[in-house]
C-alpha cells in the first residue's frame, strides 16, 4: 500500500511506514501526479480533496488529522466511492486551553473594568479572578470543542453560560439551547466553535457572524473565533471594532488564510495563526486517530500506532518567563500564553504558514 502524508503532521514518522510505502509532501503542494498511485492520504486542512485532485487516482481512503473537514468535497468523494474520516474531538482540550488563556489575558488587561483595555503585550493590572462571576459566556457550537470550552468556563466561574447549537437542538430538543440572536444580545463573551458549512446545507455557518449579528452585541462584548475564519464576516467585524461597537476580538482563524486582513490583525486584542488546537497533545491525538483510521479501513493491525504520543516538557519549561504567572488564578498561563503567538504574527504576518508549521512545543498539562 502507498500513503501520501502531509509532512507537517507530527509524530507519525516511523509509524506510518508500518502501514506501507510513505511519501511525505507539503500539504498545500500535493497535486494529482502525487496521488495518482496512492491508496490513502493522511492530510490536514491545507490539502483540498476534490475531483481536480483525485479523479483518475487509485485513492480509496482519506484521513484528515483535523476536526474540520470543509477542505473535503464530501459530495464528490461519495460519488467517486472514496471513503474519508476526520478526527472529531482530537484537539478540543487544546482549544479550551487557548480560550481560557485568552480570557485570563482579557481580564488581566482590564477588559471588564471601567478603564481602557490595555493591549495584551503591555503591563497589566493585578488580576481579579472574581471578574468572571459577573459575566455571561455565549457558546456557538456545542460539540466536542464547545463542550470542552463550557466545562472550562464553569471552572473559571462564569456567572452564566448560554448555548446555541441548532443541529443539536433539533436532535435532542430545544431545552438548554437558545437562538443565536438572543445569545449574542446577552453575552459578554461570544465564542464560535462551529464547522464551516454553506447553503443549501441546513444551518449554514458561512458569515454566521455578519453585521446584523454583531449589531446585537453589547458595546462591552468580546468576540472569539477559533472555528473557521469564514464563520465571521471580516469587514463587519473590522468595522465593529473600529467603531467601538464591541470591546475586543480574539482571532485565531481567518478568512483567506494565510493572506489575512492586516487591519483586523492590528485591531485584534490577540491574533494568532490558526494554532488554538496546536498543543502537542491535540496534534498527537489527531495523528494517532488518522493512522488508526487508515489501518482499520485496510484491515491492518499496527500496534505501534498507540506509541504516537507527544514529548514530555523539559523540567524548567514555561511558556512565559519565570514568575510571570505567579498570581493566583493565572497559573494556566505558565503552560500556555497566546501573547507570544500573537506578537509573532503581528511582527510577521507574511510568515503565517511558517508560524503554524514550526510551532513550538506546547502541552495541555505537565
Amino acid at each position: 500500500m502507498k500513503l501520501v502524508v502531509d509532512s507537517k503532521i507530527p509524530f507519525v514518522r516511523g509509524v506510518a511506514e508500518q502501514l506501507g510505502e510513505v511519501v511525505y509532501l507539503d500539504g498545500a503542494a500535493i497535486g494529482p501526479a502525487d496521488v495518482a498511485d496512492a491508496d490513502a492520504l493522511v492530510i490536514r486542512t491545507r490539502t483540498r480533496c476534490d475531483r481536480e485532485l483525485l479523479e483518475g487516482s487509485r485513492v480509496q481512503f482519506i484521513a484528515t488529522a483535523t476536526i474540520g473537514f470543509d477542505h473535503l468535497d464530501t459530495a464528490w468523494l461519495a460519488q467517486a466511492g472514496i471513503r474519508w474520516t476526520n478526527c472529531p474531538g482530537c484537539n478540543a482540550p487544546s482549544v479550551a486551553q487557548y480560550v481560557e488563556a485568552a480570557l485570563l489575558q482579557l481580564a488581566l488587561h482590564g477588559c471588564w473594568s471601567r478603564g481602557p483595555l490595555r493591549a495584551a503585550h503591555t503591563p497589566a493590572a493585578p488580576f481579579d479572578a472574581s471578574v468572571f462571576a459577573g459575566l455571561t459566556l455565549g457558546i456557538v457550537g456545542v460539540g466536542h470543542v464547545g463542550s470542552a470550552v463550557e466545562a472550562m468556563a464553569r471552572r473559571l466561574g462564569f456567572g452564566e453560560i448560554l448555548r446555541c447549537d441548532p443541529p443539536r437542538a433539533e436532535r435532542e430538543g430545544s431545552e438548554g439551547f437558545l437562538p443565536i440572536e438572543e445569545v449574542a444580545a446577552r453575552a459578554d463573551v461570544l465564542t464560535f466553535h462551529t464547522p464551516l458549512t454553506h447553503a443549501p446545507a441546513p444551518h449554514p455557518t458561512f458569515h454566521l457572524a455578519d453585521a446584523a449579528l454583531l449589531a446585537c452585541l453589547k458595546p462591552t462584548a468580546v468576540v472569539l473565533n477559533t472555528s473557521r475564519g469564514e464563520v465571521i464576516d471580516t469587514p463587519a467585524l473590522r468595522q465593529a471594532l473600529e467603531d467601538g461597537k464591541i470591546r475586543a476580538a480574539v482571532i485565531d482563524t481567518w478568512e483567506n488564510e494565510p493572506r489575512i486582513d492586516p487591519a483586523l490583525l492590528r485591531l485584534a486584542f490577540l491574533a494568532t495563526p490558526h494554532i488554538a488546537g496546536y498543543s502537542a497533545d491535540g496534534k498527537a491525538n489527531g495523528s494517532r486517530m488518522a493512522l488508526d483510521a487508515v489501518a482499520r479501513h485496510f484491515g491492518l493491525s499496527v500496534p505501534a500506532i498507540a506509541s504516537v504520543v507527544p514529548p514530555p516538557l523539559p523540567a524548567d519549561y514555561s511558556y512565559r518567563p519565570a514568575g510571570a504567572a505567579a498570581e493566583t488564578g493565572l497559573e494556566p498561563l505558565r503552560l500556555y500564553d497566546p501573547v507570544a503567538d500573537s506578537l509573532a504574527l503581528l511582527a510577521h504576518p507574511e510568515r503565517f504558514e511558517a508560524l503554524r508549521g514550526h510551532y513550538p512545543l506546547r502541552r495541555e498539562r505537565n
